[in-house]
């Protein structure tokens, strides 16, 4: 008999639920970035589950699985520190990418900014296709062989291809991507592969997200593997996909990893609170850096098409909206108001009361108005991770901050009533990005239950549902690590993505004809292994 870990790997927090051979529950919160103690939170979790001294290797045989959700490539994305690319497209549309969709959320802005670029350079490629795949014009393979050495040259490792109608007729990308690997190229990421359906633009944006973040991935992924010692002491390793399914380590993508632990989270939601009895449910995922919600009325939302932190792209995603209101989320009194966040503390500094020198956040609103008590909070602060929260230093940066508020505006509010004001605002945006996922599309939620979870979503659950009119607060006993718990609950699925030609009336064979290798016409989802994807039992 062997031990499961299920594990979400946070901004601010890891949470890790270990299953003891003799079915025992066992959980674990870490601090996700925590250098002078661990390497790698999940890693450490899991030792700590184990008991594990320092140094101690893992016995053979003793994890029989561990299914994880992980940031890494949602941090790299965010903080543009993923692979360097080059691009390689075909002649004339090299600045497609940088037009875009020509959308305009911010039309009256004066002072337009363009989000960052992925790739670094773009390389037009001579050769053509038409829109039925047909060769008009042969690909050009010196031109090919000259724009990866001006790449290599540049340090570049990783490579995005993206040729027009090669979803049609794939034959040059794949002659591209060839030569690519014979150039020494690690990273090759080619669009009829990365994501095959018609429209350039959003094949393109996918494509270039996936060179950019799976070697980040794939290097993260090594670390995991060599730390749990896979194939000795670990028998399988799996990733959550943002899609909410499965997947073995070794073919996970960077595409499907943007909202790889939020996705554990709404599986877990649905899960439990189906077992509860609820049919119709608000996600109320309260972190550490964020808040996540999400929508269910009988069947998993997903989007195919999203933009993250400014970047375009397609893959099935379960439909989460996030805002930055998490318990480590800033609060600031600047140009005459006070304001919570988008920054946060994370977890390094961490809140004040965290005792790493970090600035005044919503866990310290709580820890002032006595909500968070040291006392019944772990001790796994300071130097050696064993002291409590610190309630000095947060008193002490609440006064001085209501003196600089007196300065500013005369008014001489105590600290309790400064950190009550940072508590409404907080409340407020999460209560409005609720409202964009459910009331602004129709839904009415006060015959919801409000699915509360994550680190910090009890201290402010009823808050919320009172903002909202909602009756019911259903906190499950694994409430917090309840997107770890979700890891547990989800199977293994791919959610694949096929072009056909069909007429309308053939409809009825449109499940077998998306089992073709695509072709042109019509776009059509395909079924995954376990049947229908939005099927809350084949999560």
């Amino acid at each position: 008999m062997a031990w499961d870990f299920w594990i979400d790997r946070g901004g601010t927090f890891t949470d890790v639920v270990g299953r003891s051979p003799d079915g025992r529950l066992v959980t674990a919160k870490l601090l996700s970035d925590n250098p002078e103690r661990y390497a790698d939170a999940a890693v450490q979790g899991i030792r700590d589950c184990l008991g594990l001294s320092p140094g101690e290797a893992i016995p053979d045989g003793a994890i029989a699985v561990v299914k994880m959700g992980t940031t890494v490539a949602t941090n790299a994305l965010l903080e543009r520190k993923g692979e360097r690319v080059a691009l390689l497209i075909s002649e004339g549309f090299g600045d497609l990418l940088r037009i875009g969709t020509q959308a305009r959320p911010a039309l009256f802005d004066l002072n337009i900014r363009r989000p960052d670029l992925l790739y670094e350079h773009v390389f037009e490629i001579p050769g053509r296709l038409d829109a039925e795949g047909r060769e008009i014009r042969p690909l050009d393979t010196r031109a090919v062989v000259s724009a990866l050495r001006s790449a290599q040259s540049s340090g570049i490792d990783a490579v995005a291809v993206a040729l027009i109608h090669g979803n049609v007729n794939p034959e040059q990308e794949i002659m591209v991507g060839e030569l690519a690997r014979q150039s020494g190229f690690t990273q090759i990421s080619l669009s009829h592969q990365i994501s095959g359906l018609a429209k350039l633009v959003a094949r393109g944006d996918t494509t270039v997200v996936d060179a950019y973040l799976s070697p980040i991935l794939r290097r993260y992924v090594a670390q995991v593997q060599e730390a749990l010692d896979l194939g000795r002491a670990t028998g399988r390793l799996l990733f959550m996909q943002s899609s909410g399914g499965l997947i073995e380590a070794g073919k996970f993508q960077g595409k499907d990893a943007i909202l790889s632990g939020p996705a554990g989270g709404v599986v877990g939601m649905v899960r439990t609170g189906e077992a509860a009895g609820f049919d119709r449910l608000i996600g109320f995922d309260m972190g550490g850096t964020s808040t996540d919600v999400s929508h269910f009325a009988g069947h998993y939302e997903r989007s195919f098409e999203t933009e993250v932190a400014g970047v375009r792209m397609r893959a099935p995603m379960m439909d989460i909206h996030t805002v930055a209101a998490g318990g480590g989320s800033i609060c600031t009194f600047r140009d005459g108001r006070f304001q919570v966040g988008p920054e946060s503390a994370g977890a390094n500094p961490g809140p004040a009361s965290y005792r790493r020198g970090g600035p005044l956040t919503i866990t310290d609103c709580n820890v002032m108005l006595g909500r968070l008590s040291p006392a019944h909070f772990p001790a796994v602060f300071g130097p050696d991770g064993d002291q409590p929260l610190d309630v000095g230093v947060v008193r002490r940066a609440f006064a001085g901050l209501a003196a600089a508020v007196a300065r500013a505006t005369g008014r001489h509010d105590p600290p309790e009533v400064l950190a009550e004001g940072f508590l409404r605002i907080a409340v407020d945006n999460m209560a409005n990005a609720i409202k964009k996922i459910s009331v602004e599309r129709g839904h009415d939620v006060t015959g919801y239950a409000l699915q509360c979870f994550g680190g910090a979503g009890g201290q402010h659950a009823c808050s919320v549902a009172d903002a909202l009119g909602m009756k019911i607060v259903f906190i499950h006993p694994q409430a917090g690590v309840l997107s770890a718990f979700g890891m547990g609950l989800a199977q293994l699925r791919v959610l694949r993505e096929v072009q056909f030609d069909a007429p309308l009336a053939a409809v009825a064979e449109l499940p077998a004809a998306g089992g073709g290798s695509g072709g042109r016409g019509a776009g059509a989802r395909r079924r995954g292994p376990r049947g229908d994807p939005d099927r809350p039992s084949a999560a």
